[in-house]
């Protein structure tokens, strides 16, 4: 009997042997489509709401339970966002224990009055931020389903993001204000409860309607689909409003293909426009103040760095973009963004360009940010640098500085946490954010060091237009690069985003022989880099010696016509040192440096470069 049982062992073994390899499944993705019907009431700074969700299970698991977040239940005492707040070492200011001192007729709330699945009521349950709901009969794959909800909810006072009667006196910034369904993916649902941080979306179509007091403007994603009703000179510039008889109007948008949807109202709001050419309609919304002029200036900046954008990062895909003053600070959302206005012109082109470019990696590209914020904050910054050194004619080298001294200071403060940390999970505010933002575009910068300005620049391009409304993971990212430039960026990923290992490279010796000057180099920190060394000699020439790491399986290609290139055999990631023999005599060199460029973010370049000169002074009696 035994043997028999080895003997079917054996022959079912060796046919998995023979049967091919599963082919990866196709990358799919579920789909929404709201439309929602709001009554706001401006005395009470609530609304009552409904929602009919058309839902596409496009994955191929059937769903039992579904579940939406109800973010502005965030903002009541005792909360886990409050908690958060009170308990992190770091509290961000803006928050603090606001939200504890909250008052009934100040938090913030969404409550759900009913729910049904194709006509049939569903149970469901409140859990904070998240609307936990089983239902009876699942979701099978490749079918749709419609889900009716009505809800109500309460504006909180302006805290974070979202609210009311915001510090520069604007009414309402509508941000996380409605039931939305969380997003349910290849690596499960994500129904994270909201303390503050990232977010993640499913893609669809919105077409909301919002009934207000009739004194109000609205800003919002999409587009206004019934201008001449509500009396609105919407498409020109300064055109004054002419309201019709009654207490209220409706405002109308669609905003197709987005993963959220967000609106702005007061009765005080200036509109202007700029048009980019070849690109999207920009609108901006303000309260007229003392600062008003940097405001008017602002459009002439907007329209060129989507310009820039647009033919760098590729093309924005929208007719409309929205910047809009409110919240607490800056913040992105589908098709427009929400600022603070009271600021400098620099600062406010600053913050204005920094929300728009979320729109690439946030809006278009919309990696699960909670899961991976170095793709969308990181990304968004290094993109940032380059397009205000543009719009202010800086030195682009020198334009990403900030992120490296950022960094620096956080892997030498003992306090960073690996990239792979959820953005609600890091220990500290410091941690996350200097991970997330300057740690996140070192990543890139430092890329291009790696493969190259010019294959990183196409790399870039590819990347947007290869994964534009698909969710990408860094992964997708790494092998894009990898295609783009023929060369094996694994260690890259893993060693800057799984570790907290540091780069420090030195130049350990440089002793003259007969052949020429020796030059070891030591590997002092636990990451490996691929070495840009320049030679300069004293008439001036300038040579640069490329030395790759061995798993790279290649090379750069020369980045630059300025410098001779000469390349080197591979640096086996194992070894401490590496040395190589510059020809010439030593004295006819002046100096020597590891990564003139500054693009590898070496905690210690104080022994990066020599001065051939010291050296020999040193070496005189």
């Amino acid at each position: 009997m035994r043997k028999n049982s080895l003997l079917t062992m054996a022959c079912c073994l060796a046919m998995l042997v023979c049967l091919p390899a599963a082919a990866q499944p196709e990358r799919w993705q579920q789909e929404v489509d709201y439309q929602m019907e709001i009554d706001f009431d401006v005395t009470k700074h609530q609304f009552t709401g409904q929602q009919t969700l058309k839902y596409t299970n496009n994955s191929p698991d059937t769903l039992n339970r579904v579940f939406y977040h109800l973010f502005f239940n965030a903002f009541q005492p005792n909360s886990m966002m409050d908690v958060r707040s009170r308990t992190i070492q770091d509290p961000d200011r803006r928050v603090m224990n606001r939200i504890q001192e909250l008052s009934k007729d100040e938090e913030g709330y969404l409550d759900v009055q009913q729910l049904s699945m194709n006509g049939q009521a569903v149970d469901y349950k409140i859990v904070g931020t998240i609307l936990e709901v089983n239902l009876d009969n699942p979701i099978m794959p490749e079918s749709e389903v419609t889900f009716e909800m009505d809800f109500t909810g309460q504006v909180p006072l302006q805290i974070r993001r979202s609210g009311r009667d915001s510090e520069e006196g604007i009414d309402y910034s509508m941000a996380q204000w409605f039931p939305k369904m969380a997003e349910y993916d290849y690596e499960g649902w994500h129904a994270n409860p909201y303390i503050g941080r990232e977010f993640h979306g499913v893609w669809g179509d919105f077409d909301v309607k919002i009934k207000i007091d009739k004194s109000y403007v609205v800003a919002a994603s999409g587009y206004l689909q019934n201008p001449e009703q509500i009396g609105y000179g919407y498409e020109e510039a300064g055109q004054k409003v002419k309201r019709p008889k009654g207490d209220k109007l409706t405002w109308h948008f669609k905003a197709p293909n987005v993963h959220d949807f967000m609106w702005a109202a007061d009765p005080d709001y200036v509109h202007t426009t700029a048009q980019v050419p070849d690109g999207p309609l920009l609108r901006f919304f303000y309260q007229a103040d003392t600062l008003q002029e940097n405001w008017e200036k602002l459009p002439e900046y907007t329209v060129k760095a989507f310009q820039y954008m647009n033919e760098h990062f590729g093309k924005y895909p929208y007719d409309v973009f929205s910047t809009i003053q409110g919240g607490d600070g800056g913040m992105e959302y589908a098709m427009g963004t929400l600022i603070t206005g009271h600021r400098s012109l620099q600062s406010l082109v600053g913050v204005t360009v920094h929300e728009l470019i979320h729109s690439w990696f946030q809006g278009v590209l919309a990696t699960n940010e909670s899961l991976y914020p170095w793709m969308d904050e990181g990304y968004t910054s290094y993109a940032s640098s380059r397009v205000m050194a543009h719009l202010f004619d800086r030195d682009e080298n020198q334009a990403h500085a900030g992120s490296y001294q950022g960094y620096i200071r956080l892997a030498k403060s003992g306090l960073e946490e690996p990239m792979t940390t959820h953005a609600d999970h890091y220990q500290t505010n410091y941690a996350y954010g200097t991970a997330s933002y300057g740690k996140g575009a070192v990543f890139l910068h430092q890329l291009s060091y790696i493969i190259g300005k010019e294959d990183f620049d196409k790399g870039m391009l590819r990347y947007f237009n290869t994964w534009k409304f698909k969710h990408p993971n860094p992964n997708d990212f790494k092998r894009l690069m990898e295609k783009e430039s023929g060369l094996e960026l694994d260690w890259y990923l893993q060693y800057w985003v799984n570790t907290t290992h540091t780069i420090d490279y030195s130049i350990k010796s440089a002793i003259e022989r007969e052949d020429g000057l020796s030059v070891t180099l030591e590997r002092l920190g636990k990451m490996p880099m691929p070495i840009d060394l320049e030679v300069e000699y004293n008439d001036g020439r300038k040579v640069m010696h490329n030395i790759p790491l061995e798993i790279m399986r290649g090379t750069k290609n020369k980045e630059d016509s300025e410098r001779e290139w000469e390349f080197h055999a591979a640096w086996p990631w194992t070894n401490g040192t590496y040395t190589l023999t510059i020809p010439g005599a030593g004295n006819d060199i002046k100096r020597i440096e590891i990564d003139p460029s500054n693009r590898i973010a070496d905690i210690d370049r104080e022994n990066n470069k020599v001065l051939i000169e010291e050296i020999n002074a040193e070496e005189t009696p």
